[in-house]
């Protein structure tokens, strides 16, 4: 291991290896400020350049820079302008969004910078420590295990919904759940609800309901406090101080810590990845705070931006350990780097480490010299990012619209999903009118088709559902899964008492 790591360290801070770690974090940041684009789609488009390369691990290291800066800049329109620039930054927008509309942008920003920078640093060091024996923790995840995941994740919907709302969140977690049943499943080679349309065979965009649920209706609320004669957040026109205090360093210190080693292993699970690492983290973070923490969840939180950026930045470097121990893509944006692999005559899997250590090796330190990139790139960067809040409204309005209608039409390249994205942001603005929360909808969605598959397969090789019982690893998921389910009732109950508690003593 010393003599890879040394090998690696000399191929990564070679001058060619440097060059393309810059390239590929600020071309990778670029494109996850911008909605729609994310970084499956430049990965793919910079193939040919990686092959032109010729060098393994310089292309390597160019398109796993472009994918972790991609998660690492996607924070920055979710907090800006409510429109999550990649999937994985969903949740970022949660308690970024909030932060800024109080005028506290820069600090929102730097606490995402910080958060993502030290989730990657983190999980690249885990990698190069336990990246052999993950890989061994991998391969005892079958469909079964990532069912009861998936099943996890969606029973954490308490998480998303403010007091009392917890059956609006179900109700919204459900709708999520049918969307993502829409076109063909993988299960059944036929389209399903589609109403005829063949351009619903392939289902919903994600791009196009993320941008609907949140892009949309905040352009439509903009409008309407306009109309009002108010300015929606007045304070949010200032940008105050974009400096964190001592008791917020001391604040968030633990859920990074926490959610680095959560965010990593769970994007070490082949199919995991970023995005359901950002969701379990901040639902982690929300049920574990206190009773007051709680009620600033949604509001501004710092824990709840913190949880989300260093989850999916973790699980964004874990997700490598599948790739290069196994063989196996932990994510879509992973299974094309496995394709430019292949492309450039590398095998991955358990014999990358022995045949080709400078790649393995030198990919892994690469990653911690990014990161470090970032963090000094975007820093100082952050006044001048913050200022877009003070852009008038009479162009901050379009400006939304353009990039959530760009976005969706660039991801999808078909015209009747901006149909949909009008529809869905009219119906997302009824029921934020309604107090009815709008991330569980997302939340279903996202996981729903992946749970259906993993169903699916797990019954195939079970022949029924006896897999739930004869696996263990996927009962005590389940059983998690019931107690998620029945812990808003049980604090409730407690909460209820405990006026009645102090009033007798």
């Amino acid at each position: 291991m010393l003599d890879g790591l040394l090998l690696g360290l000399g191929a990564a801070l070679s001058f060619q290896n440097l060059l393309m770690v810059m390239a590929g974090v600020l071309i990778g940041t670029f494109i996850g400020m911008l909605p729609g684009l994310g970084p499956i789609s430049i990965i793919a488009i910079m193939i040919p350049v990686a092959i032109k390369i010729g060098d393994p691990s310089a292309a390597l290291i160019l398109l796993a820079g472009v994918y972790y800066g991609a998660i690492f800049g996607g924070s920055t329109s979710s907090i800006l302008i409510n429109a999550p620039g990649v999937a994985g930054t969903v949740a970022t927008s949660f308690d970024g969004y909030p932060m800024a509309r109080q005028g506290k942008a820069g600090k929102a920003l730097t606490i995402a910078a910080i958060s993502s920078f030290a989730g990657g640093t983190i999980g690249a060091l885990l990698l190069l420590t336990f990246a052999p024996a993950l890989s061994s923790v991998a391969i005892l995840f079958w469909s079964a295990e990532y069912f009861a995941l998936m099943v996890v994740g969606l029973t954490a919907i308490a998480a998303f919904a403010g007091t009392g709302q917890v059956a609006k969140a179900l109700m919204m977690t459900i709708f999520g759940v049918m969307l993502s049943t829409v076109g063909e499943s993988s299960l059944f080679n036929a389209p399903r609800f589609t109403l005829g349309l063949l351009d619903l065979q392939s289902g919903l965009g994600f791009v196009t309901l993320a941008m609907a649920l949140f892009a949309l209706p905040e352009a439509l609320f903009l409008v309407i406090d306009r109309k009002r004669g108010g300015e929606p957040g007045g304070d949010a026109q200032k940008i105050k101080d974009l400096r964190i205090t001592a008791k917020e360093a001391r604040t968030i210190a633990p859920v990074i810590g926490r959610q680095s080693l959560q965010g990593f292993f769970i994007g070490v699970l082949p199919g995991a990845g970023a995005t359901i690492a950002s969701f379990l983290g901040y639902a982690v973070e929300r049920n574990i705070a206190s009773a007051d923490e709680q009620k600033e969840f949604g509001r501004g939180s710092i824990k709840g931006l913190a949880a989300p950026e260093t989850a999916n930045n973790a699980a964004c470097t874990g997700s490598f350990v599948p790739l290069l121990t196994l063989g196996i893509p932990g994510s879509g944006t992973t299974a094309i780097l496995l394709g430019a692999l292949i492309a450039l005559n590398v095998d991955p899997g358990p014999r990358l480490m022995i045949d080709r250590p400078e790649i393995f090796w030198s990919v892994i330190i690469s990653m911690y010299i990014g990161n470090l990139i970032l963090l000094v790139l975007n820093l100082p960067l952050i006044p001048y990012i913050a200022k877009l809040l003070a852009v008038p409204r009479n162009y901050l309005i379009p400006f939304i619209l353009f990039f959530a209608m760009s976005g969706v039409y660039i991801g999808q390249n078909n015209a009747t999903e901006l149909l949909l994205l009008i529809g869905i942001g009219v119906f997302a603005t009824i029921m934020r009118f309604a107090d009815y929360p709008l991330a569980p909808l997302l939340i279903g969605f996202i996981l729903g088709q992946m749970m259906e598959d993993n169903f699916g397969r797990a019954m195939r090789n079970a022949d029924g559902l006896s897999f739930i019982w004869e696996r263990p690893m996927t009962l005590g998921l389940l059983t998690l899964a019931v107690v998620l389910v029945f812990l808003p009732t049980w604090r409730a109950h407690r909460a209820r008492r405990r006026p009645e508690n102090v009033e007798q003593d």
